[in-house]
């Protein structure tokens, strides 16, 4: 079953000039995992996300659709990038992200992806 993992970090740590030492070794750890997931073929891909300031929100109001600039509110955390897993299980997935999570520090919400499971 695919997961999707969304990880998150504070809103303060988002630019690499402001990344510690620390941040930067625990990236290269979590770097050298991946490539095991890799090896196992549990990893299907992931990818960074744009700083919160240049999203765009798309949403039905009274006056149609509109799309907005973000961020809306002072954020704390915010959505930094993303993973998609292939495991045999929830306890898999849980297992995978609690290793990155020991690795960076920041908080993963796991999300199992619906795909021909999806009855709508």
């Amino acid at each position: 079953m695919k997961y999707l993992l969304l990880a998150y970090t504070p809103i303060a740590a988002w630019d690499a000039e402001n990344a510690s030492e620390e941040a930067y070794e625990a990236f290269q750890v979590y770097t050298k995992f991946q490539q095991e997931l890799v090896a196992t073929g549990e990893f299907v891909g992931s990818e960074g996300l744009a700083h919160p300031a240049v999203s765009t929100t798309v949403r039905r109001t009274e006056q149609g659709v509109v799309a907005t600039d973000g961020p809306f509110a002072e954020l704390k955390e915010v959505l930094a990038s993303f993973a998609v897993i292939d495991c045999v299980s929830q306890e898999r997935a849980v297992e995978i992200v609690g290793r990155i999570v020991a690795i960076l520090g920041e908080p993963i919400e796991i999300r199992p992806i619906m795909g021909g499971e999806f009855t709508g």
